[in-house]
């Protein structure tokens, strides 16, 4: 089961493996990660809740990614840096959080980011 992405100085551990699918199951609306086939409702749950808290990981990830990306992409230091303004359109955020993102990645950068949540620029 994955975990939570952790607080502080806590190691970070890696979410449970998404098995990916063959085209052909994933063609099929029905067919999702093989839940569909688990009868028992007990591991059903189980499973349903290790992808839950698999996809919340990788999201939180992704988020810290793109906030370390827009806070790279708008470094004054940079002769091709961005505006918020051009970061906004290009991530399709507004201006207002293509900021906070900024602000987010470069705390991130600097490793200040840990008395906020996951994945939670604001």
């Amino acid at each position: 089961m994955a975990e939570p992405t952790p607080r502080r100085n806590e190691p970070r551990l890696r979410p449970a493996p998404l098995l990916f699918e063959p085209a052909e199951a994933a063609s099929d609306p029905e067919h999702f990660f093989d839940l569909e086939s688990i009868d028992d409702p007990r591991a059903l749950l189980a499973r349903a809740t290790e992808l839950t808290l698999a996809f919340r990981a990788a999201a939180d990830r992704a988020v810290e990614f793109q906030a370390i990306a827009a806070a790279q992409l708008a470094d004054p230091r940079r002769f091709d840096r961005l505006t918020t303004a051009d970061i906004a359109e290009r991530a399709e955020w507004t201006e207002d959080y293509a900021k906070k993102m900024v602000e987010f990645g470069r705390d991130l950068m600097r490793g200040d980011a840990e008395g906020r949540g996951p994945g939670d620029p604001v």
